[in-house]
């Protein structure tokens, strides 16, 4: 018999709406004999529950939760029996008030709709569309809270009899799971997955509607296609990501651990970076051209029915799920469908239009892509895994911070554009956006800005911005009629490392990246910071390079490597070397004149110097090519003794270059310089450390998305006794300087 005296208001916050943490609270109190009910509300889940049986119930729900639910807290109150309650019911949600709860990550194919997927007997057979309350799209189908089935781009689909029989039922893994669907009721692909494999057997470039956008998929084993896809979609050097069935089919092309399969395998279904297999490369089966002059590759199981149903199809459809454990030949480029550096395409209409010259088939269909996320991309970096972009399966998940802030929206930079708000003691990173150099990933920033703050429900008090003035979110923020916070680049990388790490200073930080706008207008990129709360000081820096012809001597690494040969006092070997490359003596004499060869303090201008000195890379197809070329050349990074100087506060790498000159060849010098390098910042840190009684470093910016400067950098500084935090949360680069001028701007509005 239930004992009605004992009675408990439980409020539960967290990721707990939309993942079918009702049900579950349902079948808990139905396990335990307990009366009572649940509902949704704006702070996450609210519960009475009544009976015996209440700590067995408390523990459970401690201790047990749905496969997508995240709990936060919580919190436990008496409530007043009701001797007349007989049994546990699920209420009605109630959204008045303010909103406190968000919506979950898009995420992949459960096991149990697999199964369905692939069993003859199920009327959702090969149906590629089917999801359940554990699995499929959230973030980007979804248009407004709460999460509601008409908040949602399924809000035209109506549900037929058997689909809303489950949608009804608490004991249905389909109960309130809003995107649900049948063939009978739910959205339809324009072309079948034996038409799409045919494609793609016959070597053709296959547009593909997925969860965040379209992909451009192809045959990776057909050097023709992908070399045609690379030349249509205009993506120079870039690497490609592959598709795979499962693990194994991915060890034919990489190396990986126990951690690494466990991040390929997660929900989220990111792209993982993994070392190639170097037995059986260059001939692994896949076109040279997929990732050329690099040692990663990225790769990604299927996430979407759609995804699965090729593998399928590709393995002659095959009963039941046990075949994807075995390996299959299937191997696809999958990537962004977004010519000439513009957002992913999302509507139907709009990727006819803007994929007909790429595309020979486009694969649509009609249920609507609310918000674009591109594909996450992560890589374990010193034995953890680290975001290199934030996408899908991982946006909107909140970082936790420190304490409850000021509602702050911070705009990020130019390159590598994220936005970021704080709710509370959360922080809400965006999606990738990109680069602001055109008007359409302007209006994306916007999009996203407009997207998140209504679904979050938050309006700011303030905009955190990018000091440098002439950046696109300096203006957005100046046009947003709120009151603005400029914060210095670098200062930003080391705050979002901060803000993860739940640190409010001081702190001593390393920000090594290519550019950031320094004080008195100065290029800087190599900063020895610390910060404490909204105050930083610079205490160090790289020593200066010249950068001859701007910005143009990023993509140009042997004009970096003519300004290293200046600084060396060898300018008369800049034409001999570099003639061939482009206007030599031009370069030569903007460095020796100071004429438009600015100078800066960038690691990432040092290591183009490098990889223009040994070769590597004369001119880059793209940003950052170069030195991801130099880091896939390390095996054992070596340290030359005495290649670098300490100068008062400024850490000269110039004996480092000058050893490079008498190398044997470009992977001696690669594995010398990351060497090195690691070893001099080390160097360099330590007195400044012990100087302020510091135990702890914060390493940052986009030269730490490079494994082995990173790993060696933890390791000398673990052997000299001190803690190095790296970025894991938000990336490394630019994608993460949202989050940190956030944090910054915090710290004026308490």
């Amino acid at each position: 018999m239930i004992d009605r005296k004992l009675r408990l208001r439980i409020r539960v916050r967290g990721r707990v709406q939309g993942v079918g943490f009702r049900p579950h609270i349902y079948a808990l109190a139905q396990r335990f004999g307990l009366t009572g009910w649940v509902l949704n509300d704006p702070q996450g889940v609210l519960i009475e529950v009544q009976g015996v049986a209440i700590d067995a119930f408390r523990a459970a729900l401690a201790g047990e939760a749905p496969p997508l639910a995240h709990i936060d807290s919580v919190e436990c109150a008496s409530a007043r029996p009701i001797l007349d309650e007989t049994d546990f019911v699920i209420r009605p949600s109630e959204f008045a008030g303010t909103i406190a709860t968000g919506i979950g990550p898009d995420a992949t194919v459960c096991p149990a709709c697999l199964a369905e997927l692939f069993d003859p007997a199920d009327r959702r057979y090969r149906y590629a569309f089917l999801n359940c309350t554990h699995c499929g799209p959230r973030y980007t189908i979804t248009r407004q809270l709460p999460y509601d089935r008409p908040q949602t781009a399924l809000a035209g689909f109506p549900l037929c009899p058997d689909c809303l029989k489950e949608y009804r039922d608490p004991a249905d893994r389909r109960f309130h799971a809003q995107p649900t669907a049948c063939p009978t009721c739910g959205p339809r692909l324009s072309h079948q997955p034996e038409a799409i494999l045919a494609a793609l057997r016959g070597g053709r470039i296959v547009a593909i509607k997925g969860l965040g956008g379209f992909h451009l998929a192809c045959d990776a084993t057909r050097a023709d296609a992908v070399e045609r896809l690379r030349r249509v979609k205009q993506r120079n050097g870039k690497p490609f990501a592959l598709m795979v069935a499962n693990a194994a089919s991915a060890r034919r092309h990489v190396r990986m651990d126990a951690e690494e399969q466990a991040l390929l395998e997660t929900v989220a279904r990111p792209i993982v970076l993994l070392r190639r297999e170097e037995s059986s490369c260059p001939t692994a089966g896949i076109a040279p051209d997929i990732a050329p002059g690099l040692a990663w590759l990225g790769v990604m199981l299927p996430y979407t029915p759609l995804h699965y149903l090729l593998f399928h199809e590709a393995a002659g459809r095959p009963d039941g799920s046990d075949w994807l454990c075995k390996s299959q030949d299937l191997t696809l480029v999958m990537t962004s469908a977004n010519p000439g550096g513009e957002p992913l395409a999302i509507a139907n209409e709009e990727a006819h239009e803007r994929l007909a010259g790429i595309a020979d088939l486009i694969v649509d269909h009609d249920r609507d892509i609310v918000i674009r996320a591109d594909d996450s991309v992560v890589r374990k970096l010193a034995g953890a895994p680290a975001f290199l972009r934030r996408g899908r399966g991982h946006v909107p998940e909140p970082i936790r911070l420190a304490r409850p802030v000021p509602s702050v929206l911070a705009l990020g930079g130019h390159l590598k554009a994220t936005v970021c708000i704080t709710r509370g003691d959360e922080a809400f990173l965006s999606q990738h956006i990109g680069d602001l150099d055109n008007a359409a990933t302007l209006g994306f920033l916007e999009e996203t800005v407009a997207h998140l703050l209504y679904i979050l429900g938050v309006e700011p008090v303030a905009v955190a911005h990018d000091k440098h003035p002439d950046f696109q979110t300096t203006r957005f923020a100046e046009r947003s009629g709120l009151p603005t916070i400029a914060v210095q680049h670098h200062h930003a990388h080391v705050a979002a490392v901060m803000a993860e790490h739940r640190l409010d200073g001081p702190v001593l930080g390393l920000a090594l990246d290519g550019f950031g706008l320094g004080e008195e207008g100065q290029s800087w990129g190599g900063e020895m910071l610390v910060v404490d709360g909204f105050a930083a000081e610079r205490i160090g820096h790289l020593g200066h390079l010249a950068q001859p012809g701007g910005d143009v001597a990023a993509r140009q690494p042997w004009r970096m490597a003519a300004a290293a040969l200046a600084r060396m006092g060898r300018a008369d070997e800049i034409v001999p070397r570099f003639a061939g490359h482009g206007p030599a003596d031009g370069v030569r004499r903007m460095i020796e004149r100071s004429i438009n060869a600015p100078l800066t303090s960038s690691c990432g201008r040092w290591f183009d110097a490098a990889c223009g000195l040994l070769g590597v890379r004369a001119v880059a197809g793209f940003e950052g090519e170069a030195p991801m070329v130099l880091e896939s050349l390390v095996r054992r990074p070596r340290v030359a003794e005495g290649a670098w100087r300490i100068e008062g506060r400024v850490l000269n790498l110039t004996p480092l270059l000058e050893r490079l000159l008498s190398v044997n060849d470009a992977v001696d010098g690669a594995e010398l310089f990351h060497g090195t390098l690691a070893a001099a910042l080390v160097d360099w840190t330590l007195p400044a450390l012990q100087a302020r009684d510091l135990s702890q470093v914060v390493l940052s910016g986009g030269c730490l998305m490079n494994a082995v400067l990173a790993e060696e950098l933890v390791a000398g500084f673990r052997a000299a006794g001190v803690k190095a935090l790296l970025p894991r949360l938000a990336p490394a680069n630019d994608g993460g300087l949202s989050l940190g001028q956030a944090w910054v701007a915090s710290f004026t509005l308490l």
